[in-house]
């Protein structure tokens, strides 16, 4: 597998017409709030401080500050963030983005995962850290890819690297699943925040009230906000004109999940800068078309095995964080989906915890470390 150093060095040229781009947005009427997709106020607020305050030349050095690179892995280019722990005997940890994100969702938890001394934790428990730019998404190569394509990719990846076992996860649950399924002589483990949602294949009859008012939630919430998921999977070339376009409509379109039932809240998660940055790594690379793709090329591989029976649990250990602000994911749930050896109800954050609470995400992962010590023993 070739490897080649990476950093990140968007031309003046981009900037500059990125900057025309936003200085002419013509905002939609649009009613007040988030009931009916993204708060028009809000994106007023996110593009005054995009053209007024937020400085791209800072942030791209502060992600040039971590060691990155780019694989040829089986001909599609990868980029990826390789930070070594600190401490004896690191063990690898492979953390998957999803959509809306990007490897920037990981950013804030490197110190705390390769340096547990310097952050309170103990030196033993540090973890080698690869962050990968999905297939299609950022800096990595424009090829959408599927769940089980992905999964492949990355554990080909991890071969290339030299690492025969390792963790995988730190947030979405289908690429790490799949992993688990997949390539289960390589992860020792999975970590996230989600293990999938009920569905066509589900026996509601075996669900316990726990279970059922969880798949109800789902339901709604499919219903009042799952829009995103099916233009994603049919028609996401159509949107890809807009959003590749017009970075205030990609950034209102990523906008839905941030804003994701904590509408109120949003500000108090992500910072503006922070949410601008995720925005600009889809902009700067033009990926949002391949990415919103990738939903596409998953709708593909299921539809093309409909008869295909359903994927059993792994035997993988997997550890689960309930977040307050995500679903009210049970733990019940997460027993039925996969080998649960850890269920955390945190504290604080939503779906995106590595991003919006780093300390206690790394210090989550670190506990699941531990256990998996003491059954190995």
């Amino acid at each position: 597998m070739k490897i080649t150093p990476f950093r990140i060095d968007v031309s003046q040229t981009v900037l500059d017409d990125l900057r025309d781009r936003l200085a002419r947005t013509r905002f939609p009427e649009s009613p007040e709030g988030w009931s009916a997709g993204t708060d028009s106020a809000f994106m007023k607020r996110l593009t005054k401080h995009w053209l007024e305050a937020y400085d791209w030349r800072r942030h791209e050095s502060a992600l040039n500050a971590h060691p990155q690179f780019v694989a040829d892995v089986n001909g599609t280019p990868i980029h990826f963030v390789h930070v070594r722990g600190r401490g004896p005997n690191p063990t690898p940890l492979l953390l998957i983005h999803a959509f809306p994100d990007s490897f920037h969702r990981f950013v804030g938890a490197i110190g705390p995962l390769t340096d547990p001394a310097a952050h309170g934790g103990d030196p033993a428990l540090s973890f080698d850290v690869i962050i990968p730019s999905l297939p299609g998404f950022g800096f990595s190569g424009h090829t959408a890819m599927s769940v089980d394509a992905t999964a492949d990719t990355l554990a080909a990846l991890m071969k290339g690297l030299g690492y025969e076992r390792y963790l995988a996860g730190g947030g979405d649950g289908p690429i790490p699943m799949a992993m688990s399924h997949r390539h289960a002589e390589s992860v020792a483990g999975i970590y996230c925040v989600d293990v999938g949602y009920p569905d066509g294949n589900t026996d509601f009859a075996s669900l316990g009230p726990e279970e059922r008012e969880f798949a109800q939630w789902i339901h709604a919430w499919w219903m009042r906000e799952g829009a995103f998921n099916m233009i994603q999977s049919t028609k996401p070339s159509s949107l890809a004109f807009a959003l590749n376009d017009s970075p205030v409509g990609l950034a209102a379109w990523l906008m839905i999940l941030f804003a994701s039932g904590a509408e109120d809240r949003v500000e108090e998660r992500f910072t503006l800068d922070s949410l601008i940055t995720n925005a600009m790594i889809y902009w700067v690379s033009g990926t949002i078309g391949s990415a919103m793709r990738s939903y596409l090329e998953s709708a593909r591989a299921m539809y093309a095995s409909p008869a295909a029976p359903p994927r059993g649990r792994s035997d993988v250990p997997a550890a689960v964080a309930r977040m307050p602000l995500d679903a009210p994911l049970p733990r019940a749930w997460a027993e039925r989906r996969v080998n649960l050896v850890q269920f955390t109800e945190m504290a604080r954050g939503g779906h995106h915890s590595s991003w919006e609470v780093p300390d206690l995400f790394a210090k989550d992962l670190r506990d699941f470390l531990v256990t998996l010590r003491r059954r190995s023993r």
